[in-house]
């Protein structure tokens, strides 16, 4: 990715969290979407935990990876939790179609 990392880790209880870092641009965005479908179809842990902390910006495309990693988490028998983000970005993965459910311990803007 180029301005933005990803880290991975698997927890004892069987979660996979995944951080992306920084500002999620068009350049990050086959990068995002290929570590997303390898942990979601080829991982399959039973949770996939997407820590977005640390995110200060996502763009359209990377917004529809983030929303889709959802559907085929469904798909796959994966459960997707979007979590720590911040309002705003909270309100643009709504938007996009993520169900409020899925956004767990949204912050400030």
């Amino acid at each position: 990715m180029a301005d933005a990392t990803v880290d991975v880790e698997t927890r004892p209880d069987g979660s996979l969290i995944i951080q992306p870092h920084g500002v999620l641009d068009a350049e990050d965005a086959v990068d995002l979407r290929r570590v997303l479908v390898n942990a979601v179809r080829h991982v399959r842990p039973l949770r996939l935990i997407l820590d977005l902390k640390d995110v200060r910006g996502l763009d359209p495309i990377n917004l529809g990876a983030l929303a889709a990693a959802c559907h085929i988490g469904d798909d796959h028998q994966v459960t997707v939790f979007l979590d720590n983000s911040s309002a705003l970005v909270a309100g643009q993965l709504a938007a996009a179609g993520v169900p409020h459910h899925r956004l767990r311990d949204i912050g400030a803007a």
